[in-house]
Parts: C-alpha cells; sequence; structure tokens
C-alpha cells in the first residue's frame, strides 16, 4: 500500500480507536487548567476596563453626555476614563496574582507528572 493511502486509512482508523490516556496527556491539562482561568480574566477584565475608558473618552470628546441627559459631561467623562485607565493598569499584576496561586495549588502534581515523564 502506498504512503497516502496508508495515512488516510491510519487516520480514519484512530478517529475508532479508544484514546489511551498518557501522563503526557495529564500534565498538558493540568498546566492549560493552570493557566486558562488567568488568561480569561485578563482577557475579559481588560476588554471592559478599555471599553470603559473609552466610554469615558466619548463622553468629554462629544456631545453624547448631553443628550443623554448628563449635565456635566466633561467630568463624568474625565472620571469614567481615569476609572478605566485603573481598570486596564490593574489587569496585569491581577493576572499575574491568579496564575501564582493556581501554580502554587497545582504545581505539587505538575512537577510530579514532569518528573516521571522525564526518567523515561
Amino acid at each position: 500500500m502506498n504512503n497516502d493511502k496508508q495515512y488516510a486509512v491510519q487516520k480514519i482508523r484512530a478517529d475508532y480507536v479508544e484514546k489511551q490516556y498518557t501522563d503526557l496527556d495529564e500534565l498538558k491539562k493540568l498546566d492549560a487548567g493552570v493557566k486558562r482561568p488567568a488568561r480569561v480574566f485578563a482577557y475579559v477584565f481588560g476588554s471592559i476596563g478599555a471599553l470603559v475608558m473609552g466610554s469615558g473618552m466619548s463622553l468629554v470628546m462629544t456631545e453624547i453626555g448631553k443628550t443623554v441627559g448628563i449635565e456635566n459631561n466633561m467630568l463624568v467623562g474625565i472620571v469614567t476614563g481615569i476609572v478605566g485607565m485603573a481598570m486596564v493598569l490593574v489587569n496585569y499584576p491581577i493576572y499575574k496574582a491568579i496564575l501564582k496561586h493556581r501554580k502554587k495549588k497545582h504545581g505539587a502534581r505538575i512537577i510530579e507528572l514532569s518528573d516521571r515523564l522525564m526518567e523515561r
């Protein structure tokens, strides 16, 4: 059988064979489980902070505030923009703290698995 046919057969066969999970699969899953919550938080919180900062800039630079019924849109816009900037500035330190906490929580198991894999 030529290589292309053999590859196609192996690929189809792999869909029907029950996958055997190894220590490496578990290590990858644990690593992803440590990093994913911190990343999701950083993306969501950073995006919200950018939107808040942008809405503050919009209030300062346009007449939207008066249309909505805000009397002093300059002051409200500046305060809103500063709150958004603060959110964006603290995003990275919060991300690092979440990541550190999760590494501490799951680190022992990850080290154990990686040691076992490196011994082989």
